[in-house]
């Protein structure tokens, strides 16, 4: 790969570190939000879905303006409006400003990856656009990473506001780097982007199941990955909460999307999204028969493994569902649709623990999604044969 593909990858792919980075952030927080401003469950609910609500209406309104005005101004915006949000942060007097300020920055964050992965689309064609798009996504594990060592190593010293203004002023260095990003590709004088387009008849069927497949893959995440450690700390395995099991998942992440990467080489991308999802499948029913610290870190670290993969997947198969003048629309709107999921995940595992759902019975209700999910990829996505390897498809003087 020539240099100039590996600082487009480093560029864009800061939008899935700083992502990962504010949804951990986030997680390990919330225990100290609890205490400072001694907030009940439901506030502290609805402190955890207000990213992912403002991220909603972002993935769905910078969709349209990507195309309509351009992806570069776009994904700076986009940072910008991340980056102020987390500077208002570190001074927000009350959970009310909190849960507002982090409503805005849902809307940069949400926007931020859907453009993030057309700007890739846009500029790579075959196989090398679907690797890229795998290996930008797996900037997610890199940036959850860099949230853990802020979490463990360096808020207990100076508190959670302090370690907040880090992360807003690294993705200063973030904005400087996309001002070199490539300009963007002409667009047609008679495509008129719109939110109907996406769902004209050419493209409501991929619209309709990419968007039911982002729904469920995000609902599983974060339902999951959320929850998962407290139900297991009540259940008395306490290494949950350990910095050597989140780096351990952490890891496992990487060589998933790797893989991921690799086999789109070898096969579609549908069916390595499948081969994915089983895996999760499979992973999640290890996970619910884990006894012990040994068989949590083991099913942990699969799950982990298949289910970012299962991500970063999905992330290479939808953008070249639609054409280039619609592009960042059907992504928005895709992703956009997949948040409900991820708002929804986390609730719906707090109302089945008040349903007395055991652990088991609620990663069956997972497994019951992933498995839908799977009938869903199989029937409704068609996939394009093999591309042969792809080359830069703009100007190489950009």
């Amino acid at each position: 790969m020539e240099l100039k593909n590996y600082r487009l990858l480093i560029i864009v792919g800061t939008a899935w570190l700083f992502d990962a980075m504010d949804v951990a952030m986030l997680s390990f927080i919330m225990p100290l939000l609890k205490t400072e401003w001694q907030l009940s469950p439901l506030q502290l609910g609805v402190v955890s879905s207000a990213t992912s609500v403002g991220m909603i209406f972002g993935a769905l309104i910078c969709g349209y303006l990507a195309d309509r005005f351009g992806r570069k101004h776009v994904l700076i915006y986009t940072l910008l409006l991340f980056s102020f949000g987390n500077l208002l942060l570190t001074v927000a007097p009350n959970v009310t400003a909190f849960i507002l300020i982090r409503f805005i920055t849902g809307i940069g964050l949400g926007g931020e990856l859907p453009v993030a992965a057309t700007v890739i689309a846009d500029h790579y064609r075959g196989t090398q656009q679907s690797r890229m798009l795998v290996l930008a996504d797996s900037f997610w594990a890199i940036g959850w990473l860099l949230a853990s060592v802020l979490a463990f190593w360096v808020m207990p010293l100076i508190g959670w506001r302090p370690t907040v203004l880090i992360t807003a002023i690294t993705v200063l260095y973030a904005l400087m780097m996309r001002r070199h990003l490539p300009a963007d590709q002409p667009r047609q004088p008679q495509a008129r982007p719109s939110y109907k387009a996406v769902w004209q008849p050419a493209y409501r069927k991929q619209t309709l199941v990419l968007s039911l497949l982002w729904f469920i893959v995000m609902l599983t995440y974060y339902g999951m990955f959320l929850w998962l450690p407290s139900i297991l700390v009540l259940r008395g395995f306490t290494i949950i909460h350990s910095f050597n099991y989140t780096l351990l998942i952490t890891l496992a992440q990487l060589p998933g999307y790797y893989l991921a990467a690799y086999l789109m080489g070898k096969l579609q991308r549908k069916t390595v999204l499948l081969i994915y999802l089983f895996g999760t499948v499979v992973s999640v029913l290890a996970f619910s028969l884990a006894n012990s610290n040994f068989t949590i870190l083991a099913s942990g670290a699969w799950l982990s493994f298949f289910d970012l993969g299962a991500w970063g997947t999905l992330i290479a198969l939808t953008p070249g569902q639609f054409p280039q003048p619609i592009r960042a629309t059907g992504m928005g709107t895709a992703q956009s649709i997949g948040r409900i999921g991820a708002t929804i995940g986390p609730y719906m595992v707090g109302f089945l623990l008040q349903l007395k759902f055991s652990l088991t019975a609620i990663l069956g209700v997972f497994v019951g999604f992933l498995l839908v999910g799977i009938v869903l990829l199989a029937l409704g996505v068609k996939d394009a044969a093999l591309a042969p390897k792809g080359a830069v498809t703009h100007d190489p003087s950009h």
